[in-house]
């Protein structure tokens, strides 16, 4: 691959904000989510769920919010689902380009996150990508979770990963976000992974969702990058984490330092960004 090819930019609030406690009011999400497409610094982003309010109570208002965003075509939506339910749920908002499902590598993590053995999920993805194929709204993506490693002491090789995914290719699946969940992966572990998941699936799209301490990100990022990945997915500040993952929240990558590598022509945008997000979990941190 090119060096010289376009990188596309995954803003995550959903999962920025899906741990908080404090519920922020609807009207909150709607301004900020609108303000990140108005910006156009991102390519997608990845803004609600449609699982359970108990679950992820912080976001139960995902239908209300896809209602008042004002839709850009040059910026693609993605919601996360758990099940065949959320995808009926998300089926019928056009709005939507993409509905993720999480998909892991580790069966503990799979239990813990959508209550489903690893083969019991690959079953409801084959249903969900039936439910979303008589749809005239979203896509089904697929996050493989757990992809460089878990703190489960489940099985994991590269060629779990590889094998996961080419079972899931033949359902017709076209968009993966390869996922390191809980920050296990070293910036070696990344490069060597990408690599070989380029290598076999080079006509699919491909994304990278990291989880990192500040101190790791940039390395982690130029490893994805040298290994063929041109999809980053980040959220403004770090925030986030998936609460199902472990005790403690490990921060995304940062959108600002995505977009000072990959887009710095528009980094005076950065702190209009940064102020609005803010303004959005004032009372919820």
């Amino acid at each position: 691959m090119s060096n010289n090819q376009p990188v596309f930019l995954t803003d995550c609030p959903r999962d920025a904000i899906q741990g908080m406690d404090k519920f922020i009011p609807t009207a909150k999400k709607i301004t900020y989510l609108n303000a990140l497409i108005g910006s156009a610094l991102f390519d997608f982003i990845d803004f609600g769920s449609f699982v359970s309010a108990k679950a992820v109570p912080q976001l139960r208002d995902t239908e209300q919010v896809i209602e008042s965003i004002e839709k850009s075509a040059s910026t693609k939506l993605i919601a996360i689902i758990a099940n065949e339910r959320g995808a009926s749920m998300g089926a019928g908002f056009k709005k939507i380009d993409y509905l993720g499902y999480p998909f892991s590598v580790s069966d503990t993590f799979q239990r813990r996150n959508t209550n489903r053995s690893i083969e019991e999920s690959f079953t409801s993805v084959r249903a969900i990508k039936d439910i979303l194929d008589k749809s005239v709204g979203p896509e089904l993506m697929v996050y493989i979770s757990m992809a460089f490693g878990n703190p489960y002491q489940d099985p994991w090789h590269e060629d779990i990963v590889l094998g996961w995914m080419e079972r899931l290719k033949g359902l017709g699946v076209r968009k993966f976000s390869i996922a390191d969940t809980t920050s296990a992966a070293t910036a070696e572990q990344i490069g060597i992974l990408f690599n070989r998941i380029y290598a076999q699936f080079s006509d699919l799209e491909l994304s990278i969702h990291l989880h990192s301490d500040a101190r790791g990100a940039a390395q982690k990022i130029e490893a994805a990058f040298q290994g063929g990945c041109r999809i980053f997915e980040g959220a403004v500040l770090g925030y986030g984490g998936c609460p199902f993952a472990q005790d403690e929240l490990v921060g995304n990558i940062p959108s600002e330092l995505l977009i000072h590598k990959f887009k710095s022509s528009q980094q005076y945008k950065v702190q209009s960004i940064i102020t609005n997000f803010n303004d959005m979990i004032y009372d919820a941190v």
